[in-house]
């Protein structure tokens, strides 16, 4: 069982309120919206990036629709309680809701007051609203859109490295692991790949004087990269006595080629879809926009600091 969506946390916390007419703390009702939804503590423990449990976050998000829908409130923080045209619409509507009543209380009241009645407004247009609401909170909503973005994004990152040169690729490897933090400058970043370069495309200088060093093969392929392949490279860096190594491709490994990596010490493989990930991450070939996402800062309005 996946843990419901926010729009179906409505109705619990909407009958668990209509029972407490002086309030209750927002953690207790929490649970009780989870009890009754049959959630275990397994579930429980599932959490949205942020750190916040899921159920929480959706439970959340299911008051704040009642709030838009007039029906609830915060009188103090921490506390939820129904308004007078919430008990009312309590009185009005018994259990259980139908679902175009829970699909108008989670997007019909958006922008509206509904102290002024307790009719479920119409979709737009005569849109179905069983239709139009989602079913994810906008926190989820968000993190799905940055996922998709993410992933549209490592595509790009993938075409566009199929498309350079072979020595344009190692020097966007060097780039990528002195912005990581390899090398005290980037001139720390030596590229020596080339005709008989002995399976070394890099040379990444730890040290000033050059004396712990990192040696680096950058694989522009289509076709995934073999234990053959791997062991050439290993075979490189004990010629030049080295004892760190970091093998990169834009396609993948075989099993083979991860089995024979394991057994080796400092001696790491990065596929194209981890190679896309650390350009997005440390903003190689890549511009991020920063997004200002409001929060209320609790504390500023808890009188008792001051």
């Amino acid at each position: 069982m996946s843990i419901p969506t926010y729009d179906q946390f409505i109705e619990p916390i909407l009958r668990y309120l209509a029972a407490r007419p002086e309030g209750a703390p927002a953690k207790v009702a929490h649970d009780a919206a989870a009890e009754a939804l049959g959630i275990t503590e397994e579930e429980r423990q599932q959490l949205i990036p942020s750190g916040q449990p899921v159920y929480k976050n959706r439970a959340g998000w299911a008051h704040d629709r009642l709030k838009r829908a007039g029906l609830s409130s915060s009188p103090q923080r921490g506390i939820w309680m129904l308004t007078e045209a919430g008990k009312k619409f309590v009185v009005q509507h018994p259990a259980p809701l139908s679902n175009s009543e829970l699909q108008g209380l989670a997007i019909g009241f958006t922008g509206q007051n509904a102290e002024h009645s307790t009719d479920l407004a119409p979709g737009p247009s005569g849109i179905s609203l069983e239709g139009a609401v989602s079913k994810a909170s906008p926190d989820e909503r968000l993190t799905g859109a940055l996922t998709e973005i993410r992933d549209a994004v490592t595509v790009e990152i993938l075409e566009a490295l199929s498309g350079v040169s072979p020595t344009f690729f190692e020097t966007i490897v060097l780039d990528l692991l002195h912005r990581m933090g390899y090398g005290a400058s980037r001139d720390d970043l030596q590229r020596v790949g080339g005709t008989g370069d002995g399976g070394i495309d890099g040379i990444i200088s730890l040290d000033k004087l050059g004396l712990e060093k990192v040696y680096v093969q950058a694989k522009r392929w289509q076709q995934s990269v073999g234990r053959p392949d791997i062991q050439a490279f290993y075979g490189a860096l004990a010629g030049q006595r080295a004892s760190k190594g970091v093998f990169i491709t834009t396609s993948s490994y075989t099993t083979q080629a991860h089995e024979f990596a394991r057994t080796v010490e400092k001696f790491v493989l990065i596929d194209g879809q981890k190679l896309a990930a650390l350009m997005i991450q440390y903003e190689v070939g890549v511009s991020s926009r920063a997004i200002r996402i409001p929060k209320l800062d609790s504390d500023y309005f808890d009188e008792e600091t001051i």
